[in-house]
This record gives C-alpha cells, sequence and structure tokens, in this order.
C-alpha cells in the first residue's frame, strides 16, 4: 500500500443531513508514522519512474573551443531515502519530507566540436536530495476521501557526472556545467511526480465502497459527514456509523448526538461508539420484525430441573397443567418497541420493552396460547477503557 493511499485511506468515506457523527475514529501520529513505514518504500519505486528528457547544447571549453553535446536514454539505476518524515499539519492534512536521498542515472553521451564526433556513456550521482509536500486530506461531495497535492518543493544538493568511453577525459572538464542542467532536470520531474500519484488516489478513492452488508437485513454506512479534522497530534474522522435496511433506507426518529475521544495519543488508533449507531440497528432489526426468539425444551440445559412442560408450570397456574395435561411448550419472546441503548462513563444500559408468550404444543404440532406477559428489561454493564 503507497503512502498516498494508506492517507487518504484514513479519511474514507457521502455526505448526510446530520453534522454529528455516530463513529468517531482518531489516528494519531504513531497511526501516521505507520504509514510513513508502509509508504516510503513505495514511493522509492514512484521515483524510480522518473524520466529525464533528452537534451542538447552548446559550452566553449577551454582548450578545444565550443562543444555541442547532446545527453540520451537516460534511466534511473537506484534510488535511496534514507531519511524520511511524516508530520500533521492543522487544518490541512500531513507533511511528508525526505532528506539525505540519492538518486543514480546513467544515459548516452554524443559531443561534435571542430570535425570531430565522439560518444559514450554517462553516469550520474545526485546527492542530498530533499523533498518536501504537503497533502491536503478532504472529504468530496459524495463524502468519498479525496486527497491534493497542496504544496510541494525538491532540491537536488549536488549532481556529479562522469564521462565514459571516448575522450572521456576531457569532456569531464565541462561537467559542472552539465551537471547543473541534470541537476534541474531531475528537481523538475519530482514534484510533478509527488502531484501526480496523489492525485491518481483520487479516482481509486470514488470506489470505494461506503455501505457494507452486515446480514440479508441489514446494511452499515460508514461515510463521512465532514471533512477529517487535523491537529498537530491527531486526525478526527467523523463517519456517520448508521445501520440501514438492505431494501429501505428509512432514518431513524432520532438523532446522534455530538461524541468525543479521550485526549489520550498512545495508541495508534482510537474508535468512540455513539448510542446512535448501536440504537440505529436495534430500530432496522425491530422493523424487520426478527427480533423474536423462540424458546423451547431442548434449548434448556439436560441436568436442569426446570423442563419447559405444562407440568413445571403448572406448579405456578395449575390451570395450565389441568387442561394441558404432559405437553411440552414453547416460549415466544419478542420486542414491542425499539431497544435503546444508552453510554455513560464507563457503563452502558439497555432497555428492551417486549412480550412473553407461551404456547403448549399439542401432539398434532399445533401451538395452543397459554398466557402473555409484558416484559420490561434493563439491564447495565461496565466498561473499562
Amino acid at each position: 500500500m503507497s503512502l498516498f493511499c494508506w492517507l487518504a485511506m484514513v479519511a474514507f468515506i457521502p455526505m448526510t443531513l446530520s453534522t454529528e457523527p455516530g463513529v468517531k475514529v482518531r489516528l494519531t501520529a504513531k497511526g501516521i508514522e505507520y504509514g510513513r513505514q508502509l509508504g516510503m518504500a513505495s514511493l522509492q519505486e514512484k521515483l524510480k519512474a522518473i524520466r529525464v528528457p533528452d537534451f542538447s547544447g552548446k559550452r566553449r571549453v577551454s582548450v578545444i573551443g565550443r562543444v555541442r553535446y547532446r545527453l540520451s536514454n537516460i534511466v534511473i539505476m537506484s534510488v535511496g531515502l534514507l531519511t524520511s518524515a511524516v508530520n500533521l499539519v492543522p487544518g490541512t492534512g500531513v507533511k511528508m519530507s525526505i532528506s539525505g536521498a540519492f538518486i543514480s542515472l546513467r544515459g548516452n553521451w554524443r559531443v561534435k566540436y571542430l570535425f570531430i564526433r565522439d560518444r559514450g556513456y554517462f553516469d550520474l550521482d545526485v546527492r542530498a536530495l530533499s523533498i518536501s509536500a504537503s497533502i491536503a486530506i478532504s472529504s468530496d461531495a459524495t463524502g468519498h476521501p479525496a486527497v491534493s497535492s497542496a504544496n510541494c518543493a525538491a532540491n537536488a544538493g549536488s549532481a556529479k557526472v562522469k564521462f565514459h568511453r571516448g575522450a572521456s577525459w576531457l569532456y569531464n572538464l565541462f561537467s559542472k556545467y552539465i551537471n547543473r542542467a541534470l541537476r534541474r532536470a531531475i528537481n523538475k520531474q519530482i514534484c510533478p511526480l509527488v502531484t501526480k500519484a496523489v492525485s491518481d488516489m483520487n479516482p481509486l478513492l470514488q470506489t470505494l465502497n461506503v455501505l457494507a452488508r452486515v446480514d440479508k437485513h441489514a446494511e452499515i454506512e460508514y461515510s463521512m459527514v465532514s471533512s477529517p479534522s487535523v491537529t498537530a497530534s491527531f486526525i478526527d474522522l467523523n463517519l456517520k456509523g448508521e445501520f440501514y435496511n438492505i431494501r429501505n433506507h428509512q432514518e431513524p426518529p432520532f438523532s446522534p448526538k455530538a461524541i468525543s475521544l479521550p485526549p489520550q495519543v498512545n495508541n495508534m488508533v482510537y474508535i468512540s461508539l455513539s448510542a446512535f449507531t448501536a440504537n440505529s440497528a436495534g430500530f432496522v432489526y425491530n422493523r424487520a420484525g426478527i427480533l423474536s426468539q423462540d424458546v423451547t425444551d431442548d434449548m434448556i440445559p439436560r441436568l436442569s430441573p426446570i423442563r419447559l412442560n405444562t407440568k413445571t408450570f403448572g406448579v405456578f397456574i395449575p390451570e395450565i397443567a389441568r387442561r394441558f395435561p404432559g405437553l411440552m411448550m414453547k416460549l415466544v419472546v419478542k420486542a414491542t418497541k425499539d431497544p435503546i441503548v444508552t453510554f455513560e462513563p464507563n457503563k452502558m444500559t439497555v432497555n428492551v420493552t417486549g412480550t412473553v408468550t407461551a404456547y403448549a404444543i399439542q401432539p398434532n404440532a399445533t401451538l395452543s396460547s397459554l398466557f402473555v406477559l409484558n416484559l420490561v428489561g434493563y439491564t447495565a454493564g461496565m466498561m473499562k477503557r
């Protein structure tokens, strides 16, 4: 995965009517550093794609006079990125800087002076190469991530050319001039290459799916509701985090409330899940009619003294044992309202309203209704960070 892809993928995801996210994701400087490690090898390969155009010129050389030259078929032999860093730029995105890099090139030379023509090949070593590029991270009108190159600067600190074959000892006399020309040519190639590499990510990012199928009933939308918030220490991503019926995207009768993340930045990634996301799931599944459960005797442990039959329940309601002697039973537990999840500091609470309908199973497998219980359930769990 390229560095640009990694940086862009942290932004991924269509604009929504709500400005509050259901999920917040924080990518810290440590996460960006991990992306840098992944991306430098890819960037190094991209730099090998630099193409220095053929060029020619004239130069007066002491002793032999005016020399016409031409350099052609220049190719990259090797690239080294010794020191690199990626830093967050508040309000914008990230800044990538590389220093101490080197590029080795090889090409053909051809010269003409007086009535003499000569040719050979040359090696060029570019040292102390530095690259600085700022990459802006945002979201487009569809909520997909978008990246752009905000600015770029490249400088080849030094270049040394060495001519081979022919009267190369003579042509090395004006190598300083060639050094400067080739160094300028390298500098002109790097930033357009970086800008294109960043720009080329956008068509790929447009293909990212912002919906994930959960099951045959539901899918979750993880679109961005705003552009990422970038500080000096982290990038915050505001994601919609809403469940929808897979065939009908119906908005629930509630909206997400503001959520926040703790100030810690020791880990690479932090995720904050709001009650809105959990409640949107309850809203979808309840309307799909699947928040129900049939309970039968074979679901009860064999060693349990309590069995799901009319004899056991006859102890509590004798009429059941009298009217339906010796029959097995089934309980149908069903939610009658959307379950409500609330989050408090270090605590999660779930409220469920439903019914429990008891049936006696007749020998012909038909069901006889026994009773209906209204159920209000409440459970709370402690959570640790």
